[in-house]
């Protein structure tokens, strides 16, 4: 079984990529968004894969981090959502996204997604309300931040001295991004250790997440939380 591939971005498709391993070429699924984070051709990749091996195939499903790996078969063991149209949800949304919908019951996100409509929606909100709880996703990629342009040699005049400070402002590193999945894991669990259910904590988590907009941190969600189970 592959669980990992490294090598050169060979091609990539709509829904594929092909990386070359010391000459070996592996066709490997995945969703759009790890393939956006892949580099241009004849760049370095490294991806987690899942392989599955039929009696007519052997397909290989790629993913950027764990998160996405594991939702990838979660999700592929409700009825009716297969390979395809597991990378398909991925591909609208993130792990994170995919954590507040279950949470929130929302199965208008889920069908955003190409092949899945409202029965499968209600499906997937119905079966995986309650393991998607306990999943422990770690870290979600994110995109890197665009490369900073190299120095200027030292030397050039004042007008390229400045010219070359303008760009290092430009370039200051991005605010880290915070991942809301693990804020909102925190949050279930401080509702779990007061007492509460791990299902019930997860859902109320879930409705105060959309109620906190962008302000999702810990304490607020746990107080819109015991609001939600109050009511």
């Amino acid at each position: 079984m592959i669980a990992k591939l490294r090598g050169i971005v060979d091609f990539i498709g709509e829904d594929s990529v092909i990386i070359d391993v010391n000459g070996v070429g592996y066709l490997v699924f995945a969703s759009r968004r790890t393939l956006s984070m892949l580099p241009a051709k004849g760049g370095d990749a490294g991806l987690m894969i899942e392989t599955h091996v039929r009696e007519d195939h052997i397909h290989l499903y790629g993913f950027a981090d764990n998160a996405e790996k594991q939702w990838f078969n979660l999700l592929t063991t409700v009825q009716g959502v297969g390979a395809k149209v597991g990378l398909a949800l991925l591909s609208v949304l993130s792990p994170t996204d995919l954590l507040r919908a279950l949470a929130a019951q929302d199965t208008t996100a889920l069908c955003r997604a190409p092949g899945i409509g409202p029965k499968v929606a209600t499906r997937i909100v119905g079966e995986l309300k309650d393991k998607a709880a306990k999943l422990n996703l770690g870290p979600v990629a994110a995109p890197a931040a665009p490369a900073a342009e190299p120095a200027k040699p030292a030397g050039k005049s004042k007008k390229a001295s400045k010219s070359s400070a303008d760009v290092n402002i430009d370039k200051a590193p991005a605010e880290p991004v915070v991942d809301d999945s693990v804020v909102m894991a925190d949050a279930v669990s401080a509702l779990v250790n007061l007492g509460y259910g791990r299902s019930e904590a997860f859902g109320a988590v879930g409705k105060a997440a959309q109620q906190a907009g962008d302000d999702k941190t810990i304490d607020t969600l746990i107080r819109l939380g015991l609001k939600e189970l109050s009511a």
